[in-house]
């Protein structure tokens, strides 16, 4: 009978742990997008030699091709740092309804599909 007693709440409480675990893991933490600042400098250098694209990852501008790129730093808590680069301020918004999307086709380094209204301001 002491068995039940102590197995019982022992069984619910490793219920409620996986429980929260599950759903911990649904709500992990998001990144964000920060401009880079002096501080940066060094790092951004190197990222920039690295960055995988020459196309802006939302609308397949050749980046530059309508002035200074727009860069941003992608941080997110547990992993490295990521440079992320666009034609224009237009797109940042898109990236941010959907950064796994665009972190994906960055890590792969392969061209997102450019969409006619992408940018109807160019």
């Amino acid at each position: 009978m002491k068995t039940k007693s102590v197995l019982l709440p022992l069984l619910a409480l490793l219920a409620s742990l996986f429980v929260s675990s599950v759903l911990h893991g649904a709500d992990a933490p998001t990144g964000e997008l920060i401009a880079p600042t002096d501080k940066d400098a060094a790092w951004l250098s190197e990222a920039r030699a690295a960055y995988p694209l020459k196309t802006c990852l939302i609308s397949e501008e050749e980046l530059g091709g309508m002035g200074a790129p727009v860069e941003f730093i992608y941080r997110q808590p547990g992993q490295a740092d990521q440079l992320v680069r666009f034609c224009c301020k237009m797109c940042v918004p898109k990236f941010k309804k959907d950064p796994a999307k665009y972190l994906a086709l960055l890590k792969s380094g392969v061209k997102t599909e450019a969409k006619p209204d992408a940018h109807p301001h160019h």
